[in-house]
């Protein structure tokens, strides 16, 4: 029986893998893709300390799992379908296998949000995207859309002038949520193109995105924006599908309390998937951290 299984290798996974091994846990990590989490598909990251001038997300979630793999932490690639209460226990139902551990902690993170529109779950890899990183060099000089105003659709609609010859970026308000620092860079790049005020109505096309439907929230008219790709940024949803009836959520993020416990003795959250005002790489890895020396003292009390 292992002491704690994390699952979710992104930054707040591999955190509490780094202070689990070094406090002497038996300890694994299943993550069912690459390690690295959310933070893959980010191309600079500006707010980490010790990194003046930003470092991208690639390269620091590698450092990260270097760092946790030279520690001797057990990473595999997995999935975990099911977190299954036992007496003092838990078990795990794995895409392969099964696995019995004192405590779980709960690492998964968000996914993207849909615009929920008519036509993108239809042309979902046909120019609907939700990652400029992964997609953006399929649309070299040619016209794309991001959707959203948050940092994440203001930073991804900068990266995308890298290859596209032309970038609208659609908001529902009439200015945009992002850090000024990031909105400044964007709104100064020719190649960005604000629609403001306007919602996404449709996108149309018969095998791949030829045009979205865009909606003025002002005067209400409708008219036709002819692009060849989507970029979809209008928010996250939390994948806490494996424990969402075993603890309290609310809108689907894990409720814990400060030292990361959930409603359930023995399951842990971190990071992005936790209910919390902040969800920063810096956070997750804090969260991480303080989640694994958690879990250590809850087994001592378990077996005094």
């Amino acid at each position: 029986m292992k002491d704690l299984v994390i699952v979710g290798g992104g930054p707040a996974g591999l955190s509490a893998g780094i202070y689990a091994v070094r406090s002497g846990l038996d300890v694994v990590l299943y993550e069912r893709g690459a390690p690295g989490g959310a933070i893959l598909n980010t191309e600079k990251i500006e707010n980490y300390p010790g990194f003046p001038g930003g470092i991208g997300g690639p390269e620091l979630v590698s450092r990260f799992e270097e760092h946790a793999r030279d520690l001797g932490l057990k990473i595999e690639t997995n999935e975990v379908f099911e977190v299954i209460p036992a007496e003092k226990h838990y078990r795990l139902r794995l895409r392969n296998g099964e696995i019995a551990t004192r405590t779980v902690l709960i690492a998964t993170g968000t996914g993207p949000k849909p615009l929920g529109v008519e036509g993108e779950e239809r042309l979902r890899g046909r120019g609907v995207s939700y990652c400029a990183i992964c997609d953006g060099a399929f649309f070299r000089d040619q016209t794309v859309a991001v959707i959203g105003g948050g940092d994440a659709a203001v930073e991804e609609a900068h990266f995308l002038t890298k290859f596209a010859s032309k970038v609208y970026l659609v908001h529902r308000r009439d200015a945009l949520r992002a850090k000024k620092a990031i909105q400044d860079r964007a709104l100064a790049n020719k190649k960005i193109i604000p629609l403001w005020s306007s919602v996404v109505e449709e996108i149309k096309g018969e095998d791949a995105v030829e045009e979205i439907m865009v909606k003025n929230l002002k005067t209400g008219e409708v008219k036709p924006v002819k692009v060849d790709g989507v970029f979809v940024y209008v928010g996250v949803k939390p994948n806490s599908y494996i424990v969402e009836n075993l603890v309290e959520t609310e809108n689907g993020f894990i409720v814990t309390d400060v030292e990361m416990m959930t409603s359930r003795p023995g399951i842990l959250a971190a990071g992005d998937i936790r209910k919390t005002p902040l969800r920063q790489v810096i956070t997750a890895a804090a969260d991480g951290a303080l989640a694994a020396i958690t879990a250590e003292k809850y087994i001592s009390n378990l077996e005094n």
